[in-house]
Formats: structure tokens, C-alpha cells, sequence
């Protein structure tokens, strides 16, 4: 549970950059729907990364 607390933002962040960035750069190539698409395969991506490189249960003895 303490993974999705990042997780979550982070995809969300991703998402919003990904889809200003591509509306800023691509805004007369690529249609509402492929961009939408895009910004949330790499906001999926983007959280399935984040998911597995932070720790889950961290003692704070073993630290």
C-alpha cells in the first residue's frame, strides 16, 4: 500500500507532462486520441517502473 502512495502521483505527473508536451510539440500531427493514448502508456509504463525500483516494507532497524 505504501508503494501506491508514490506510484499513483507519479503516473498522473507523467501523464500531464506527457500530454502537454506532446500537444505543444505535435498539436496539428497527431490527433487528441493517439496523444491520449500515448502520454497514458508512458504514465502506465511510468508506474510499473516506479512500482518495482521503491521499496515496499522498510524496517527501520536494518537500516
Amino acid at each position: 500500500m505504501k508503494r501506491l502512495k508514490i506510484v499513483i502521483p507519479i503516473s498522473i505527473i507523467v501523464f500531464i507532462f506527457a500530454i502537454r508536451i506532446l500537444d505543444q510539440n505535435y498539436g496539428e500531427d497527431i490527433s487528441i486520441e493517439i496523444r491520449t493514448i500515448i502520454a497514458f502508456s508512458g504514465a502506465v509504463f511510468s508506474g510499473l517502473i516506479s512500482y518495482f525500483l521503491f521499496p515496499s516494507n522498510q524496517d527501520p532497524k536494518n537500516q
